[in-house]
Formats: C-alpha cells, sequence, structure tokens
C-alpha cells in the first residue's frame, strides 16, 4: 500500500530541518511533496526511505551495495 507522511515525520524521520528539506528539493536532491489540497503536502514515505537508503549505503561499481563508512562504526 501507498503511505504519504507529512512535514513533521519527514523531519523526524530524516533529522533535517524543514529549511534544509526544502532547499535540497530546490537542488533536486530531495523527493519532492505531493500537493494535497490547499496548504497542504506530503511525501511517498518510499521515496524518502529510498532516499535515506541511499544516505546510508554507497555504490561500488564492482562490489555492489557497500556500507557507508558511518555504519561500518559501531555506534552501541
Amino acid at each position: 500500500a501507498i503511505k504519504i507522511i507529512r512535514l513533521p515525520y519527514v523531519i523526524s524521520k530524516t533529522g533535517l530541518s524543514r529549511s534544509t528539506i526544502y532547499r535540497l528539493m530546490d537542488e533536486g536532491r530531495f523527493p519532492h511533496q505531493i500537493n494535497l489540497g490547499y496548504r497542504a503536502v506530503a511525501w511517498l514515505e518510499s521515496e524518502v526511505d529510498n532516499w535515506l537508503d541511499e544516505k546510508i549505503y554507497r555504490v561500488d561499481p564492482e562490489m555492489g551495495f557497500i556500507m557507508d563508512d558511518f555504519q561500518k562504526q559501531d555506534h552501541s
């Protein structure tokens, strides 16, 4: 099922501020919102999740997906 999420949840999920989200959208570096109606927007959760996955993993042409250096560290 398609799930849409509103801005407060996008902020919580990404850790980004509102202004950073909109700046990244303007730069084409973050998924664009869907207009739901007058002054109401949301994002497809799957697109935000995919964006986060791309930030966590980087692509190596020979090895495929490998963990980013941040993920390799033990954060427990």
